[in-house]
Formats: structure tokens, sequence, C-alpha cells
């Protein structure tokens, strides 16, 4: 870099490859990204759902960030949906095509994919 005309074009270039930390969203995705859930492969978890968001045109109702251990190792990668009132959904032992999955089916469609539940995981 040698100007900050040059930072400025890098910082537009990745600003949708960036982890949406900001907003009043009323959806937010959090993705378990402790030393377990990454060696578990939650970065490209992680980064299936930004890319998918930003590429759906969610940005704007829905929030993705990370966060340290949810506590439940063998279950991971971990991705949990809060939305406003309703009860959190856990999805787990994810990858990028699950993510994409859940993109689709539960941030645009609003059904959620009940097979990549902690629920169903448990049987």
């Amino acid at each position: 870099m040698k100007s900050l005309a040059e930072l400025q074009a890098i910082k537009e270039k990745m600003k949708d490859k960036v982890v949406l930390r900001e907003g009043t969203a009323d959806v937010r995705v959090v993705v378990g990204m402790a030393t377990c859930g990454i060696a578990a492969g939650a970065r490209p978890v992680l980064n299936a759902i930004v890319e998918c968001v930003n590429e759906g045109g969610l940005a704007d109702k829905v929030t993705v960030s990370q966060t340290g251990c949810i506590g439940l190792c063998q279950y991971e990668p971990i991705v949990e949906i809060f939305e406003a009132g309703k009860d959190k959904v856990t999805y787990v032992k994810m990858d990028a095509d699950k993510a994409k999955r859940v993109v689709e089916e539960h941030l645009k469609g609003g059904k959620i994919v009940t097979d990549y539940t902690i629920a169903a995981a448990k049987n």
C-alpha cells in the first residue's frame, strides 16, 4: 500500500467479505469460533453464511457474528439463530453446504432445517 486511496479501495473490495456485526437486524446468526469450532471447520461455515447473506440481499435483515465457545464441542461447528419473538435454533455439525441450505431455507424461507438441529443430532 502506498496511499490512503489504495487502502480505501481494499476496504471497499473486502467489505462484503467481512463478518456483519453492526445493525439492528431482527435476525442474528452466531457461529461458534473457539478453537474447537475452528478445528472442526467453522471458518468455511462462517464464510459461506456471510457470502450467502450478502448475495441474497439479507444484510439489512440478518446480522452475522462469531462467538467463542458455545460449550458443545462434540457438535461443532455450531450455528445459532436468534429471531425476535422466537426460540433460538441451534444447528450442529455444520459445513459450508449445510450453511448455504440454512440461509436459503431458514433465513430466506422461514423454515427451520430440522435435520441439522441439535434435537436431530441427539436422536
